[in-house]
């Protein structure tokens, strides 16, 4: 018997705290309170050493359903096709142009908070459609 609880995503990134609060705009989530004894995360980032400042950032869902997102600063940068990718259900459960409506309209709303987007991918008779999108440090997701 598996004994995983909850599982966490994590992002190597360049700006912890700008792609974690982009996230949590996309996906309704937020930032959690800072540790104890600290007023806010800037504080607490404040009393790590230098070169631990700003190297990472956490978003959660605020219903605790989904993943917790960590954002951990590296010093590469992204250079080829993530992996890995999350799937943003915006028009689950729609079918045709409604649910292309509903994607191109959150689409635009992404758009707006920085997200590029890449391409649709038009339904095909066995998958509906989706866009393929990139968040503000060049990692794919898919507007589902």
């Amino acid at each position: 018997m598996a004994s995983v609880k909850q599982i966490q995503i994590t992002f190597d990134c360049a700006e912890p705290e700008r792609l974690a609060r982009f996230w949590c705009e996309v996906l309704g989530y937020v930032v959690p309170p800072p540790p104890e004894g600290f007023a806010t995360w800037a504080d607490f980032d404040r009393s790590l050493s230098p070169e631990n400042q700003g190297s990472g950032f956490v978003c959660s869902d605020p219903t605790g359903v989904g993943p917790r997102f960590y954002f951990q600063r590296v010093p590469e940068g992204k250079v080829v096709k993530n992996r890995l990718h999350v799937d943003v259900r915006a028009g689950t459960g729609l079918e045709g142009d409604e649910r292309l409506a509903v994607l191109e309209a959150e689409c635009a709303r992404l758009v707006q908070l920085g997200a590029t987007r890449v391409r649709l991918l038009p339904a095909d008779g066995e998958e509906e459609s989706c866009i393929v999108m990139q968040d503000i440090e060049g990692n794919e997701f898919c507007l589902d």
